[in-house]
C-alpha cells in the first residue's frame, strides 16, 4: 500500500525572518517566521520545516528562540534544521519545542553525528538534508553540495544517500540546487534514485511552480511534498492542492 502523503511548507529563515531565493541565492523577504507557521497549520498543512539557512555558512547554531516562537504556535510535526552540528545542538532545538532535526553539512563532514543522534533522539527525529546539483562525471550524475550549496563535494549524491540510510535514518531530505525556487518543477530523477536505493521517507524539495509539479513528484516515489514561494507568495493555496492531488487518487496524510 502507498505510504500517505504529507504537505510541507517550508520556512527558510535568514536574520530570523523567513525568506526565499533562487538557486540559493537572490533572497527576498517573506515574512515573520511565527505569523507564516501559524497560517500554515490554519490552512491544513501537515508538517512544517524552518531552516535556518545561513547558520552553518556563519559558523553559529540555530536561533533557538525563533524556534521557540515558531514552536508555540505550531500544530503540527516542526523540523529544524540549520547549525545543528552535534547531539548538544540537536538536543537544545529540540528542548526549545522542534519535533524532528535536520542536518546536512555537519553530517557530511562528520557521518557518525547521524549515528549519534540516532542513538540519542530514534531514528523518527533525526532528517538528513542533501543538496545536489548535476555533474555527469558521477555514476548517478548528482553530487553532493554543503554549506547551503555553496560548496562541491566530489561525492556521488546517491552514493551518500545509501550511507544516510545505512545509520536507520527514516527520512531524507534532498534538494535541487537547479530547482531551487526555480518553480519548474521537482528533480524527479534525484527522487527516484533516492526512493529506489534506500529505505527512507524522500522529502520533493526545490522547484515547485504548479499543481502537477506535486502530483510528479508523489509518482516518482516522495511521501512529503515541500514546498516554498508557491506557498509563500500565495501562487497555490494548501487546500488547493489537497483537493487537486485527492482528484488524482494520492492518499493523503489524515489530520
Amino acid at each position: 500500500m502507498t505510504e500517505p502523503v504529507a504537505i510541507m511548507p517550508c520556512l527558510d529563515m535568514q536574520d530570523g525572518r523567513v525568506v526565499k531565493g533562487v538557486h540559493f541565492v537572490d533572497i527576498r523577504d517573506a515574512g515573520d517566521p511565527a505569523e507564516c507557521a501559524q497560517a500554515y497549520c490554519q490552512a491544513g498543512a501537515d508538517e512544517l520545516a524552518l531552516l535556518d539557512i545561513t547558520a552553518t555558512v556563519e559558523g553559529r547554531r540555530t536561533m533557538l528562540e525563533v524556534v521557540r516562537r515558531v514552536a508555540e504556535v505550531t500544530t503540527v510535526p516542526l523540523t529544524v534544521g540549520g547549525g545543528i552540528s552535534d547531539v548538544a545542538s540537536a538536543a537544545a532545538v529540540l528542548e526549545a519545542g522542534a519535533d524532528k532535526v535536520s542536518t546536512s553539512s555537519a553530517a557530511f563532514r562528520n557521518p557518525q553525528v547521524i549515528a549519534e543522534m540516532v542513538r540519542q533522539f530514534g531514528s523518527e527525529k533525526v532528517t538528513v538534508a542533501i543538496d545536489v546539483d548535476q555533474n555527469p562525471a558521477l555514476p548517478s550524475g548528482y553530487e553532493v553540495y554543503i554549506d547551503g550549496g555553496r560548496t562541491a563535494t566530489g561525492t556521488d549524491a546517491i552514493q551518500w544517500a545509501r550511507q544516510v540510510d545505512a545509520f536507520g535514518v527514516t527520512c531524507i531530505l534532498p534538494t535541487s540546487k537547479a530547482g531551487d525556487g526555480a518553480k519548474t518543477g521537482y528533480d524527479l530523477p534525484v527522487i527516484r534514485a533516492m526512493r529506489q536505493a534506500t529505505n527512507a521517507r524522500i522529502v520533493a524539495s526545490g522547484g515547485a511552480g504548479e499543481l502537477e509539479h506535486f502530483y510528479e513528484a508523489f509518482q516518482a516515489g516522495a511521501s512529503v511534498l515541500l514546498a516554498a514561494s508557491v506557498f509563500h507568495f500565495h501562487l497555490i493555496g494548501i487546500p488547493e492542492l489537497k483537493e487537486y492531488l485527492r482528484g488524482r487518487n494520492v492518499p493523503l496524510v489524515s489530520r
